[in-house]
């Protein structure tokens, strides 16, 4: 099958429209409606199911899709593997990541890999904890940091622990000096929380029902900048992951201190990799790289018992 045609094919299907992926390939859309015509005529079957939003994927042409990615993928490693030979002088690593890792731990790990490696590029995606293993899944990016309740399947994790949550407030707070909180106790403060479809949120709510208690929160936001706005400006206190929080360079601006509660400490944070997939020689010493600034940052960060 022509390289050409199968790029075509799973630009479409990434973005379920022809005329989308002639946006992204700057290819004229009857090209890719030639070439994807020419799939289906050499196979014999219909690639695509033709709807009035767009266009998904037949059973053959998710079949199809499976071969393409693992086809890209290998080839990316065959370059990879003869860029070896210059060590880590050269390369992109894709990255994917929740907000909560994107904020600061991520920059602050690639920064610090880039003054050993200066010749590597990184592109990183910020998104929603279910994207980002979709996009791991299907060999869009190299690494995903996410949190889930639960091992996500067709993934390989590289790492996995508990991701505690933790009240953030300003740094000159009444509660700030505390060593931990009880819910009762953030309850009773004005909240600023993240939407509940963050697993923050979730943990969050899934707990205070299991203590019984109430929380009516005085701001919501999917913006978590703008969370942190307002606390530090004394608004209220917020929850947020202590790999958002616990680094050097939030210590003059807001306090963390742990939760206390049911469930608490039931969500996961994972690195992720595509199940399969040798990594880059790049990608695999960052994934190395961001695992370690993460138990660095969890030995420094005290447990609610502690």
């Amino acid at each position: 099958m022509h390289g050409t045609a199968l790029r075509y094919f799973m630009e479409v299907v990434r973005t379920g429209s022809i005329a989308e992926a002639s946006i992204r390939l700057n290819v004229a859309g009857s090209a890719i409606s030639r070439q994807i015509g020419k799939l289906e005529a050499d196979l014999g079957v219909e690639l695509f199911e033709r709807r009035p939003r767009g266009m998904v994927p037949s059973q053959a042409g998710e079949l199809l899709a499976r071969h393409a990615r693992r086809t890209f993928l290998e080839a990316e490693a065959v370059a990879h593997d003869l860029q070896r030979l210059r060590g880590l002088a050269t390369g992109v690593v894709r990255v994917a990541a929740t907000e909560g890792f994107g904020m600061i731990l991520l920059p602050a790990a690639i920064r610090s890999f880039r003054e050993q490696h200066p010749g590597i590029r990184f592109e990183l995606k910020v998104t929603a904890p279910g994207a980002v293993t979709r996009l791991v899944r299907g060999g869009d990016v190299d690494i995903g940091l996410t949190f889930t309740f639960a091992p996500e399947p067709d993934v390989r994790i590289i790492a996995a622990g508990r991701a505690q949550i933790v009240a953030v407030m300003a740094r000159h707070h009444p509660l700030a000096a505390r060593a931990a909180l009880s819910l009762a106790e953030l309850a009773s403060e004005p909240l600023a929380l993240p939407e509940k479809d963050t697993t923050a949120r979730q943990i969050f709510d899934i707990a205070c029902g299991l203590a019984g208690v109430t929380v009516e929160p005085v701001l919501e936001s999917n913006y978590i900048a703008g969370l942190w706005s307002f606390v530090e400006m004394g608004g209220g206190l917020t929850i947020a992951s202590a790999f958002t929080v616990h680094t050097r360079s939030t210590q003059d601006r807001v306090a963390s201190v742990p939760i206390t509660g049911p469930a608490v400490d039931q969500r996961r944070y994972e690195v992720q990799a595509m199940l399969g997939r040798r990594l880059p020689d790049a990608a695999e010493a960052f994934a190395v790289h961001v695992i370690a600034a993460i138990d660095e940052l969890l030995a420094a960060f005290p447990s609610p018992g502690d």
